[in-house]
């Protein structure tokens, strides 16, 4: 097969207008999860702050304004046709080029530091978060999702033993989003990583959270897990914004990789009822 050439300046311009579309427009998904949800919460006051979310996204599409102020750091996974060649700059220059002109033209908040000790603001919001995957195929998928950090910090790690088995992981889920309580702006969706190494677990649970919220995982034991997970979760009571209610979570998510035999590693990854994200193949 030929190989195709990719001008960097598309990959750069398509994540411009990744940066501002998915900061300003809720996905369908969500929206559906979010007015399904506005009828059946038990609580008034739920019901009330979902609509206000509802409300709120609408004012966004329609100003073509950020639907939070957090626009988040920019985490893109990007999969790669093994025929696709780019020519001009390097893949990673040209996504944080598209980061520093979305989040420029789009005027959304740069809330990148240069590192993370003495903390001097990049002024652009780059660099990204980049992971790749080559595939096959002539063609690049971007998948964009700005992460805010009010419900990343409430996300969590943690290295359960075999022998801890389901019933560790459903605990320590459960726990992970108790914890968590109002701070990530629920109803949340929640990213659940399980399998692999550290690094990779945590890897999973973010990659989870860009998956479509009514698309269950494809193996039907994780996804009764999924919905035994978002049950229990529900039960918490934490409810929309955490002022009370049977709607803490819209879904969870779970991915899996394979692991070592003395080893189960679990990763939370939470987002906020927004759950920003946008995919474009080039």
């Amino acid at each position: 097969m030929e190989i195709r050439e990719i001008d960097s300046e598309l990959i750069t311009q398509t994540v411009a207008e990744m940066c501002i579309s998915a900061n300003c427009y809720i996905d369908t998904k969500i929206k559906a999860a979010l007015e399904r949800e506005s009828v059946r919460e038990k609580s008034e006051v739920g019901r009330g702050i979902l609509k206000n979310l509802l409300k709120n996204a609408e004012i966004a599409a329609d100003k073509q304004i950020p639907i939070c102020q957090d626009t988040g750091m920019a985490v893109f996974f990007i999969e790669i046709g093994k025929d696709v060649h780019i020519n001009g700059k390097n893949l990673t220059d040209a996504v944080n080029d598209g980061v520093r002109k979305g989040y420029t033209e789009g005027y959304l908040r740069k809330s990148v530091v240069r590192e993370p000790l003495m903390r001097e603001n990049t002024g652009d919001n780059t660099p990204a978060v980049i992971y790749t995957e080559q595939v096959d195929g002539d063609k690049i998928k971007i998948t964009y999702a700005p992460k805010g950090f009010g419900s990343e910090n409430k996300s969590a790690l943690k290295m359960l033993n075999p022998s801890d088995g389901v019933e560790g992981v459903i605990d320590f889920v459960t726990e992970t989003v108790r914890k968590a309580g109002a701070n990530p702006c629920p109803p949340m969706v929640v990213g659940v990583g399980i399998g692999g190494t550290m690094d990779k677990a945590a890897y999973l649970a973010k990659k989870a959270l860009v998956r479509d919220i009514d698309k269950p995982n494809s193996v039907e034991y994780y996804a009764q897990l999924e919905k035994t997970l978002l049950d229990r979760i529900n039960m918490l009571g934490i409810g929309p914004q955490g002022m009370g209610g049977t709607t803490t979570a819209l879904a969870v998510n779970i991915e899996v990789f394979a692991t070592h035999i003395a080893g189960l590693p679990v990763a939370v990854n939470i987002n906020c009822h927004a759950t920003r994200h946008a995919s474009c193949v080039i």
